[in-house]
Formats: C-alpha cells, structure tokens, sequence
C-alpha cells in the first residue's frame, strides 16, 4: 500500500474530522471512504457516458429508437411489480 500526503485548507481538515467523529472512525478512514466514493462515481460516469454514445452510434446506425412515453410507461409498470412486454424499437427515420 502506497502513502500519499494531501494538502487540505483547515477548514476542509476540520470538517472532515468533525465529519469522521460523527461516524465514529478516524480522519484517515474517512478519507479514504470518500476517496473511494469519489472515484467509484467517477468510473460509473465514465461507463454511463460509455454505454450512452455506443447506444446512440447504434441509434444512428440501423435507425431505430425508443417512443420516450412507451418507456416511461414501462418502467412505472415494472415499477408496480407489473409484468409488461417491452417497448419495441421502431424506425425513427423516414
């Protein structure tokens, strides 16, 4: 395991310390928390945006997409615990 060294303005250092205190664990172990939360979510943005622009090359490619609404009331269904098909992609190009 590496050692880094952050420089962090005190009023940042004593939030942080309050912050950890409240949780009952050390300054260190709250760092590295929130460390690792700020780069779990950095990843899952990267995938998101990933998949985002593969999705939408494919769009662009065969044409087809998915009514909004058709999804919207899919996901409310599903939601419900109701057991609904799945919206179809239809040709969005004329």
């Amino acid at each position: 395991m590496s050692t880094t060294s952050l420089k962090l303005s005190d009023e940042l250092k004593e939030r942080a310390c309050a912050a950890a205190q409240r949780q009952g664990i050390s300054p260190h172990a709250f760092m590295v928390d929130a460390i690792e939360q700020a780069a779990t979510a950095a990843e899952q943005r990267a995938t998101f945006l990933e998949e985002a622009l593969a999705a939408r090359a494919l769009m662009r490619k065969t044409g087809k997409g998915y009514d909004p609404a058709e999804v919207s009331a899919y996901l409310t269904a599903r939601i419900e615990g109701q057991k609904v098909a799945r919206p179809k992609a239809r040709s969005w190009r004329r």
